[in-house]
């Protein structure tokens, strides 16, 4: 009977996904018979159109597959490379965008190709290795795409039989260990990282994969973000979610830096408290978060993962992006938590649908915090950044830009000293240099709004991401500067040095070059906020033009020096200067 009930289930289901694309076929039918439509109108969704570029360059060459360089090769120096500068600049993306016949469908997706320059005595080396995750090894010894990522799921094994590749599609889908999203540092050991309970430790010098470590072996978790922050004392603070029998919630986690022997990897890690979330079978999507000198401060966005999606997306055949709902009827909340005791503050403040993937820095000055955010008015971005569409070219490549939300960066104030005697509907911003409003509302909620951190000719850039700050100093402190990218294009097309201050910046641009994010390394000894330089990998979609490392003077913002390398580089995501 037990067999027959199982097989009944399986029928049932697999009766469902007939009827599932049966309806799927008569839909797009309906779309087809004018007749039909006028009878039963389909709703579609007009674009937003947030600029109105034309003419813009095909960047298809950046998100292609390349070799890896496994041995050090030199590279052409023009300009100067500052003596005193001495290690590595490690960076992280995708570089391998198919197996065999199968090919990924987003930009997410790609196998992580880690990339090392080595700079020492004003000369400069490049070498580059793919991950060894499991991913990759299974992919490469099939030859096919074996394991889903973000955008693409993968096929059942066509080596299986008929009845294997069905129930396949029942079975809860396997989190990727396809570590291309950044580089972290947990005890003194770096790690590449992508968002999921896998990391792998690598080896700065040789980019050799070592270690795969899971974060559930040591911490309630499943998962964790690529964007950890470091406190003076070598503590490593991080987020993550955990799923179980009450929903689910988001973590804080501490790594002490402590370390008793070098096979050490996460021992110790503990939850330093947990967050509700305001749906628990609907989480909020989170790249990153914010960090002052006593609190953690985590930004609960509308742009939610319905968890049963994901649950079910082997039996949909959908992706993981699929299961990314904007909703800008929701409003984005902004829990604070002391991060020393775990206490959450009493309160949670409260502001219009926006959507972050970056901080910038947050501060503590006179009983508030002061957090700078990289913001979106619209969280439709996943689904925008396929390859296919960061491919295009004409006037669908400029449709594509033209429709894609752009980010902008913002400054809220949070009051920490808040009580039933704090006046209603007043600004309680006491801060003389910041415009951002912050006011009790009569049912108790704290309402904030923001500050531009700009002045209008930001606009003809096109906003800015992957903020940098010269974090060794000024990350939890009060500072002055940041750095960026300008988006004039599908992605980044120009470096940006902004001052919080004045609202100006200073950029660098070069046409048919693309840089990345810019990493501030201090210069010795130095005093001034911006005394150092900013390094940065730029790369071209002109066969004619080399990829290059280039060396800005982080005071003035103009170019020092640049190492040319003789492979093709793709477009990557993070990185960080491992210092000799």
């Amino acid at each position: 009977m037990h067999i027959l009930r199982v097989t009944g289930k399986i029928l049932l289901q697999f009766f469902w996904i007939i009827i599932k694309d049966l309806t799927s076929v008569i839909s797009k039918a309906l779309k087809d018979v004018p007749v039909l439509r006028d009878l039963l109108p389909i709703k579609t969704k007009e674009p937003i159109y947030y600029r109105r570029k034309k003419g813009l360059e095909c960047l298809a060459p950046l998100f292609m597959s390349v070799e890896e360089t496994p041995e050090p090769i030199p590279v052409k120096v023009k300009g100067e490379i500052p003596k005193w500068l001495r290690g590595n600049l490690l960076r992280n993306g995708p570089g391998k965008f198919e197996f065999g016949n199968d090919k990924y469908n987003h930009w997410f997706d790609g196998m992580a190709l880690m990339h090392q320059f080595k700079i020492e005595d004003g000369n400069v080396t490049y070498m580059s290795k793919f991950l060894r995750s499991e991913s990759y090894r299974t992919n490469s010894a099939n030859n096919r795409i074996m394991v889903s990522e973000f955008g693409t799921v993968a096929m059942p094994d066509p080596c299986k039989n008929i009845f294997e590749r069905f129930v396949s599609r029942f079975e809860i889908p396997k989190a990727t260990d396809n570590g291309n999203v950044n580089f972290a540092r947990y005890k003194g050991d770096y790690y590449a990282t992508t968002e999921t309970n896998f990391i792998h430790k690598v080896n700065p010098d040789t980019l050799d994969t070592m270690e795969k470590v899971d974060w559930s072996k040591f911490v309630a978790v499943n998962g964790a973000t690529a964007h950890p922050h470091y406190d003076p004392d070598g503590t490593t603070y991080n987020m993550g979610n955990s799923y179980g029998k009450n929903g689910t919630m988001y973590n804080i986690i501490a790594v002490p830096l402590q370390k008793s022997d070098d096979e050490e990897t996460l021992q110790e890690a503990r939850v330093v408290c947990s967050i509700t979330p305001v749906d628990h079978m609907k989480p909020s999507y989170y790249h990153s978060f914010g960090m002052s000198e006593n609190y953690i401060i985590f930004v609960e966005q509308p742009l939610k993962i319905n968890v049963l999606k994901i649950l079910t997306s082997s039996l949909s055949g959908k992706s993981v992006s699929c299961a990314m709902d904007w909703m800008p009827e929701l409003n984005t909340i902004i829990h604070v938590a002391n991060k020393h005791t775990g206490e959450m503050c009493p309160f949670k403040y409260y502001a219009k649908a926006f959507s972050t993937f970056h901080q910038i820095n947050a501060f503590e000055d006179n009983g508030f915090i002061v957090l700078d955010l990289c913001c979106l008015v619209d969280g439709n971005v996943f689904n925008q950044i396929t390859l296919q569409n960061m491919c295009q070219t004409g006037e669908a490549l400029d449709e594509v830009y033209n429709t894609l939300p752009k980010s902008f960066p913002r400054r809220f104030v949070l009051p920490l000293n808040i009580n039933s005697d704090t006046p209603i509907d007043q600004n309680l911003n006491t801060l003389t240099y910041s415009s951002a409003g912050i006011f009790r509302k009569a049912d108790g909620k704290i309402w904030c709004e923001s500050e531009e951190l700009h002045d209008d000719n930001l606009l003809d850039e096109g906003g800015l991401e992957f903020p940098q700050i010269n974090y060794a100093k000024y990350n939890t402190r009060k500072y002055k500067y940041f750095y960026g990218c300008g988006i004039n294009n599908i992605f980044v097309d120009s470096l940006i040095k902004m001052d919080v201050e004045t609202k100006k910046f200073k950029i660098w641009k070069e046409e048919s070059y693309y840089p990345s994010e810019p990493i501030f390394v201090p210069s010795p000894n130095s005093v001034d906020e911006d005394d150092g330089i900013i390094l940065s990998v730029v790369v071209s979609p002109n066969q004619n033009k080399s990829s290059l490392l280039l060396v800005l003077d982080a005071k003035t913002f103009t170019e020092i020096g640049r190492a040319e390398v003789a492979v093709r580089i793709p477009f990557g995501f993070h990185g960080v200067f491992a210092e000799r």
